[in-house]
């Protein structure tokens, strides 16, 4: 909060008395100049005097308030009008107060004349206040989704790790199975020198069955 009004009270927030023409008639008010987009200084003007003077109307660009009752400027109920206005700094919003016996005036009415100034800087600071607070809305936004980037970001950096590490176990269980696999190759090999060996073994005794066979018979033709 300290720095929020430190803020506005960097802002300009000038008001000085200023004739404007209204309705085709020279009309003496004041004038707050700030460093404000209008659209949003026209429209947060309408809340403020709707919740401090009463009954806002808004005709052809002037904004009246009949009977207002500002008892900070006036004991008596007021005719307020009032523009607001663009220029290269920001905007203007200017009112005119008909007191009933006389318009507002520096000279003329000089005590309503500081406190409607007092009242119209008091909106001034506001408009600065609420455009801090947007800012500062803007800026937790911003950086909400700066923390969520980054949880994702994290997470994705997490599941490319797990992804690391599930791969490294797979390869240690592909290189033990490699292993397994040489192993099953080289016993599959001897297996088959072993193989080779009694294939030998058994035609050499087929071989000598073969002469056995042959003995007996020999013998057979020798009976007669």
């Amino acid at each position: 909060m300290v720095a929020v009004a430190g803020v506005c009270q960097a802002q300009t927030v000038q008001v000085k008395e200023v004739e404007q023409e209204l309705n085709g008639v020279q009309r003496r008010g004041q004038q707050l100049s700030v460093q404000l987009d209008p659209k949003t200084v026209e429209r947060s003007w309408k809340d403020y005097l709707g919740e401090y003077a009463g009954r806002v109307r808004v005709s052809k660009g002037v904004i009246t308030v009949e009977g207002a009752e500002l008892d900070s400027i006036s004991q008596q109920p007021m005719l307020v009008r009032s523009t607001v206005s663009s220029n290269a700094t920001g905007s203007n919003v200017w009112w005119t107060l008909d007191l009933g016996t006389d318009y507002l005036s520096k000279t003329a009415t000089p005590e309503a004349y500081a406190a409607a100034e007092r009242f119209l800087k008091s909106f001034g600071y506001k408009l600065y206040r609420d455009d801090v607070f947007r800012q500062i809305n803007e800026a937790e936004d911003v950086l909400q989704a700066t923390k969520n980037e980054q949880d994702r970001v994290v997470k994705e950096a997490n599941s490319l790790q797990q992804s690391i590490e599930r791969n490294k176990q797979r390869r240690k269980e592909l290189e033990a199975e490699l292993v397994r696999n040489a192993e099953e190759l080289k016993q599959l090999e001897q297996d088959v020198e072993v193989n080779l060996q009694k294939q030998e073994l058994s035609r050499q005794r087929v071989q000598e069955m073969k002469k056995a066979v042959d003995v007996v018979r020999a013998k057979l033709l020798e009976v007669k």
